[in-house]
């Protein structure tokens, strides 16, 4: 096989290394700190490296970010947390050059997750990578490929698998409480505004936008630019937050393979503002015995995220109007399951409450998870096998969109629509050279 060069992409070409392995780097000691550089300081970076510079067992040694007016305020929120002082880079591959470094915390737009994970597979570091974890369908394989060719840790940043309500609530199923489970309802209905139109603009100074841009086309600077709306850049804004409910569905039934066949409907409805992604999105997908559907919209204020007082506390969410939520049915009983703390109750074949859990969310443990995953080079509990499989779903909802709402047949060996060559065409980006993943990574 062949794999990414780091030195010659630092020079700004892509080419092949030779077949030997690159170093893997430092081994830990029990009492060493971990050592770990953050790619991407918007929101979620930024509290990333917040979390992970409060912990004894970490260094947060790099603060990264294309935009370098970002470093400022990620520097304040380090340094108060940390005694050593982070360098703050521009370009994620110096970190990735820094032999002391132990993991990457990729927290970029979707179209960076692939490539600054494969690289830093390949340059010896583990991963802790934000969801939705891959931006296409193959893109996930080849991250799947290179966590396994280089021996590293990658753990996806769906962070609700790893709190213990969710896993109470799944041993409740599995133990057959709610009989047979055919239909699994997962939701994820919210308001988003409508954008105005901005002119294009100049770059702005410290902001490097070619480097942005990365494996994606390079379109003009605009400042209005919401990267979410736009698949050059993303897997939607409805995918980005619906991949947190798709993960529970499959953790609560036994985290099932890809399934046989998915359809969509949906389109634009409401915030028709120039984006090419749906703010209207309905799924079904179709295993051997069960059926999941989707349920998401961008348009409905009555639906609400579980509030921080709810998941804090030993509260549960209004569930009529959570927008944020799993229906497990089954044969003998019925769940309601709210993400990210918010707890679950489950109901008998008369309607009545037989069991109810609070919730707190899994931030603490997903991070332990993945520095323990460090130093004992096990397997996360959301590993790149299985972000690839749950942000699958969102894949093939949204290729079920651009191809005309059609129904789409799966070949799980292949991972190739069966008989649908314009469907296949959706499974891989175009990518912008250099920035390009090649076939065998």
């Amino acid at each position: 096989m062949r794999s990414l060069d780091r030195r010659k992409f630092m020079t700004g070409s892509l080419g092949a290394a030779s077949l030997a392995m690159v170093s893997r780097g430092p081994v830990r000691g029990a009492n060493e700190r971990v050592v770990v550089g953050i790619m991407g300081l918007g929101g979620r970076g930024n509290r990333l490296a917040e979390n992970f510079a409060q912990r004894s067992d970490v260094e947060v040694a790099y603060l990264c970010d294309v935009d370098t007016r970002r470093f400022e305020r990620a520097k304040k929120t380090v340094e108060a947390a940390q005694r050593s002082r982070p360098k703050l880079v521009q370009d994620f591959r110096r970190i990735l050059d820094d032999d002391s470094v132990d993991a990457l915390v990729n927290a970029t737009p979707d179209h960076w997750h692939a490539l600054g994970s494969i690289l830093a597979c390949q340059a010896g570091k583990d991963v802790f990578v934000e969801k939705p974890m891959a931006h296409s369908v193959w893109e996930g394989r080849k991250m799947v490929e290179a966590e396994s060719r280089y021996g590293r840790v990658v753990q996806v940043g769906m962070q609700s698998r790893s709190a213990p309500y969710v896993h109470r609530a799944r041993e409740y199923i599995r133990a057959g409480n709610l009989g047979d489970v055919h239909l699994v309802r997962v939701y994820n209905m919210m308001q988003h505004p409508k954008r105005e139109p901005v002119p294009d603009g100049p770059v702005p100074e410290g902001l490097d936008w070619d480097l942005w841009c990365g494996p994606a086309a390079k379109r003009p600077y605009n400042p209005g630019l919401y990267w979410l709306n736009h698949w050059e850049y993303s897997c939607g804004p409805i995918a980005g937050d619906l991949v947190h409910q798709l993960d529970l569905a499959r953790y609560l039934i036994g985290d099932p393979p890809a399934p046989r066949a998915a359809s969509h409907q949906g389109a634009i409805y409401s915030l028709q503002d120039g984006r090419d992604t749906p703010d209207t999105q309905m799924a079904l997908y179709e295993y051997d015995g069960l059926t999941m559907t989707m349920q998401s919209t961008l348009w409905t204020p009555y639906m609400k995220k579980t509030p921080g007082v709810v998941r804090n506390n030993d509260r549960f969410p209004d569930w009529p109007f959570s927008s944020t939520k799993v229906e497990v049915l089954g044969t003998d009983g019925y769940m309601y399951f709210g993400r990210h703390g918010g707890g679950w109750q489950a109901y008998d074949a008369d309607g009545e409450l037989v069991r109810s859990e609070y919730g707190r969310q899994g931030n603490r443990e997903h991070q332990d998870d993945f520095v323990d995953c460090i130093r004992t080079r096990r397997k996360p509990v959301a590993d790149a096998e299985t972000g690839h499989q749950t942000v699958m779903l969102c894949h093939l909802a949204n290729i079920s969109y651009r191809v005309g709402n059609r129904r789409l047949v799966l070949d799980p060996e292949t991972e190739t629509f069966t008989g649908f060559p314009e469907a296949n065409a959706h499974l891989k980006r175009t990518y912008r050279k250099p920035w390009v993943i090649p076939e065998e990574v």
